[in-house]
């Protein structure tokens, strides 16, 4: 029997400026978890936002906060954003490796061909003693390379656009990773880029079971409609 499909809406598409009423929103429509983008320029192009936001929005919700770390040495940071109210904290497979593409500075995607899971396991488990889950992240060029780790951690996003970039196309390789990862492994499988009416059918077909949206939910004219219908798929 297969999971029950979740919706993550990502607050990187909300107005900033009615931050509450953007969560109280989400909450109307049924959504399931809050998605939060963290870039810091080295990782991805670009910067957002850190620790403070999602200590603004920890009051305002009982949804799950998941924290989406687009950051270098992530362990430097990890703290501080589960004191601040993260519920899930997802790392970058991308840190844990020797990196295929990305190893310059500013040259972008970041992309790995295997990890240290060693290393990444270490960081699991230091979110896991302070009572907090771990979702781990492919970029679209990184292959499962997660070995062992899958019995570890509680879910795996897989980006289908390379992070930190908009505007860009539904990448279909995200959809055979999670065909091939679904066959090993029982934990959440979410997806995060161009999630709309014509994807999310295609990812929850293989095997996706969390649907993160940003500008599909946000900039829907029904975000009640547009949940019900993701939510409906099998």
């Amino acid at each position: 029997m297969g999971k029950d499909i979740q919706v993550s809406a990502s607050i990187l598409c909300a107005d900033f400026m009615r931050l509450k009423d953007e969560i109280k929103k989400c909450e109307d429509a049924g959504v399931d978890m809050i998605h939060i983008d963290v870039m810091d320029g080295h990782f991805v192009p670009v910067i957002t936002i850190g620790p403070l936001i999602v200590e603004a929005i920890r009051p305002l919700t009982k949804l799950t906060i998941d924290t989406h770390l687009m950051i270098d040495h992530p362990a430097d940071h990890i703290d501080q954003f589960i004191k601040a109210g993260s519920d899930v904290i997802s790392l970058h497979a991308e840190c844990y490796g020797k990196r295929v593409t990305g190893e310059i500075y500013g040259e972008f995607p970041k992309t790995v061909q295997s990890i240290d899971e060693k290393l990444a396991r270490q960081d699991i488990r230091r979110i896991h003693g302070k009572g907090k889950k771990v979702y781990m992240v492919l970029n679209p060029g990184t292959p499962l390379c997660l070995g062992s780790l899958v019995g570890d951690i509680d879910g795996v996003l897989m980006m289908s656009v390379n992070p930190g970039y908009s505007g860009q196309k539904f990448n279909p390789i995200a959809l055979k990773k999670i065909e091939q990862l679904r066959k090993v492994f029982d934990g959440d499988i979410s997806i995060d880029g161009g999630v709309n009416d014509e994807t999310a059918p295609l990812a929850v077909k293989a095997g996706a079971n969390i649907l993160a949206t940003a500008s599909y939910f946000f900039g829907s004219n029904d975000p009640r409609e547009t949940v019900r219908y993701l939510k409906s798929l099998k």
